[in-house]
């Protein structure tokens, strides 16, 4: 194969500005493809290895990044077919063969390798990726431009993915904690699913945006306590006589109040769903989940066969998209770190490689 000269945004140390440093592709396994990346968001896991919060599996210098969209520049030869083809490349790609995958856990297979953590990412001009799960889409994209459907692969398919497993039905009450960048389209799932979405945040600029994007109803929690929430949402409940019971939370802020506050508003035949991540600990009743006889899990990225409905939302306009996302080019990808890690993001940052 001719070698494709690339570059890409190279974490080295923890604490340190990432660093531009050009590589070539000269070889790739007929399993393999070569993606040339038109956009890779900027996610809070990619925060989280910057920070040292959470660990890479792939030894450092890496390149980060795992919501990616691009073009298939150069297939394997398992995969010719796929050659000029538009694609989203899944944050989280299962081997399809190991005992998880085939019980249709495969967001979870151990096998699984996820872009910007087992191997080179998205923050590049080029990747080196499996072909096998890869969402292909099709050539007219409608009024989306390429890089702006790569959040897709996480922010907003992970979500999908947590309400499928909730077993959420049309006319339920559905609980959204925190309405930041997977939290909002959280709500607007559960929305179009024919639930009732009470959000809460406790940034009132949050609340609204949702409110105007899915949800029927906001709190806005700063300063209030767990019981203060709680008579609040009954409230809510009494008054538009919403269901009192099975009622359908998701947490989604990743932080140890969210939390403490979602499993606190178990209620009987209710679901509480484990979105966010937090190293944070809790010390909770666990018998709560008994005498409910509620149900809690967690959730674990997305499956690749959930992208076909997630992406047929979004260019249909029942997923708003445009309105929560913004367009930086990939050699700010340090300022735009500093700006995330200062909370002065109000949408999901892509990175757009440069044109060279």
């Amino acid at each position: 194969m001719p070698p494709i000269e690339a570059w890409g945004m190279f974490f080295i140390s923890t604490g340190q500005p990432l660093e531009r440093r050009n590589f070539v592709i000269d070889n790739i396994s007929d399993d393999d493809v070569v993606v040339k990346v038109a956009g890779c968001g900027v996610c809070h896991t990619d925060l989280g290895f910057l920070s040292g919060a959470v660990g890479t599996k792939h030894d450092l210098p890496l390149i980060l990044g795992h919501e990616i969209s691009g073009t298939v520049e150069l297939a394997g030869g398992n995969y010719q077919n796929l050659h000029g083809k538009q694609v989203i490349i899944p944050a989280v790609l299962p081997c399809g063969e190991c005992e998880l995958c085939q019980g249709g856990r495969d967001n979870i297979c151990q096998h699984q390798l996820m872009p910007g953590n087992d191997f080179q990412g998205g923050f590049a001009s080029h990747i080196v990726v499996p072909a096998r799960f890869l969402c292909e889409l099709d050539d007219d994209l409608g009024k989306f431009k390429l890089h702006e459907l790569s959040v897709i692969a996480d922010a907003i398919t992970t979500p999908y993915q947590s309400m499928v497993r909730s077993g959420l039905k049309k006319d339920d009450l559905a609980i959204v904690i925190g309405t930041g960048g997977v939290g909002l389209y959280m709500a607007q799932h559960v929305h179009n699913a024919g639930a009732t979405v009470i959000a809460l945040d406790i940034d009132e600029a949050k609340i609204k945006t949702a409110m105007q994007q899915g949800a029927d109803f906001g709190i806005c929690t700063a300063g209030m306590d767990v019981r203060a929430i709680k008579k609040e949402i009954r409230a809510l409940v009494k008054e538009h006589n919403l269901p009192k019971f099975q009622w359908k939370v998701f947490e989604t802020s990743g932080s140890t109040a969210g939390q403490n506050v979602a499993f606190s508003l178990m209620t009987f035949a209710g679901t509480v769903g484990i979105i966010g991540f937090t190293m944070g600990k809790l010390e909770l009743r666990l018998s709560n989940v008994m005498a409910f006889d509620a149900d809690l899990f967690g959730n674990w990225g997305c499956s690749p066969k959930y992208y076909p409905p997630v992406v047929r939302g979004v260019l249909d306009g029942s997923i708003n998209l445009l309105d929560n996302i913004v367009e930086y080019p990939l050699s700010q990808l340090n300022e735009v770190i500093e700006l995330a890690n200062a909370h002065k993001l109000s949408r999901r940052a892509i990175m757009v490689p440069d044109q060279e």
